[in-house]
């Protein structure tokens, strides 16, 4: 059987578990200002793991795509650490702040002209902006049959199999590869890298492939940046604390009972 090529996108982004404090909304300029270090989206670490317990049953050749203005390769290092075989950065001032078309197309030019491969996967969504529509808008203008949602993919007679996510469990789906999926947290975290590894790689002298818009990219001025039209920061709601007062523990536990039943 011929090698399964396997293209996992993956995104750049501010930490989501970064605290509270350390997110700012700058409403003059329409910003969200996050001081937090940059990190793979969660959900696209989830498709980097859908295509690794991939190739642990089949000979497949996994290469990772992530774009932006300017992509720290020292953070996407971290899926060649975890087995990916390649990593290709998609790097050009024109590439900032787009919209989910623009992302899409950019992504669509950057597989093209790969070449050849059997499956696209992507995270659900991102965790900075959750939108959610990239993955399928770029099965679309690649022409690819598209699943989403997946908790687990297996391939079988160069066919991938899904289980997708639903409200009551899931479905069990099949598309003729070449097919694009998008991947959901049901699969589970990326595999443990040790910190040995993770070092060994950030130390390497291997080089890591840039392509700006001129590689790959005909139509720059097709692509749109992410409108957003109003842009504020939450109300700030307060803090109320109560000491609930006890003899005994059950007490304490009674009372505070108490308190949840009357907010209800």
């Amino acid at each position: 059987m011929k090698e399964l090529r396997i293209i996992v996108c993956a995104k750049e982004i501010p930490d989501p578990e970064a605290p509270l404090s350390d997110v700012s909304v700058d409403a003059e300029k329409m910003e969200v200002i996050v001081d937090a270090p940059q990190v793979i989206s969660p959900f696209d670490e989830n498709a980097l793991e859908a295509a690794l317990r991939i190739t642990e049953d089949m000979d497949s050749k996994i290469t990772v795509l992530s774009m932006g203005k300017k992509v720290s390769d020292t953070v996407l290092r971290k899926t060649l650490a975890a087995g990916a075989d390649e990593l290709i950065l998609l790097e050009d001032e024109a590439f900032e702040k787009l919209d989910s078309h623009s992302i899409a197309s950019v992504l669509a030019e950057a597989i093209k002209k790969i070449g050849e491969y059997d499956l696209v996967l992507t995270g659900r969504q991102a965790g900075d902006w959750d939108s959610g529509q990239v993955g399928l808008l770029l099965g679309e203008m690649l022409a690819l049959p598209c699943i989403s949602l997946a908790r687990e993919i297996t391939i079988e007679d160069g066919n991938v199999m899904v289980k997708k996510s639903i409200p009551e469990g899931y479905e069990l789906v099949k598309a003729r590869m070449p097919a694009l999926v998008t991947v959901s947290n049901e699969v589970g975290e990326l595999r443990y890298i040790s910190r040995t590894k993770m070092l060994k790689m950030m130390r390497g002298a291997r080089s890591i492939p840039s392509w700006n818009r001129e590689d790959f990219f005909s139509a720059p001025e097709e692509l749109l940046k992410m409108g957003i039209f109003e842009l504020s920061s939450p109300p700030d709601m307060g803090r109320d604390c109560q000491i609930l007062e006890g003899a005994t523990p059950d007490e304490q536990a009674g009372k505070l009972a108490a308190v949840f039943k009357a907010l209800r």
